[in-house]
């Protein structure tokens, strides 16, 4: 499964990467390539996460 990444650099020389579409999925690593494998231990551990979540059947919206 392949996942799209946002990576920038703060101002401390830091690389921050991102994974938009799972929420709250972000890393960091001194190099870009650390950043890199950072965000796949990531994305595997916030999508084990997710896994072990209950599932809501049904919901109701406030009105």
């Amino acid at each position: 499964m392949n996942f799209n990444v946002t990576i920038d650099r703060d101002e401390d020389g830091v690389w921050i990467i991102e994974c938009p579409s799972i929420f709250g999925c972000v890393s960091q690593g001194a190099t870009k390539e650390e950043a890199l494998e950072n965000i796949q231990d990531a994305i595997s551990t916030c999508l084990q996460v997710r896994l072990n979540q209950p599932q809501f059947d049904s919901f109701n919206l406030a009105q």
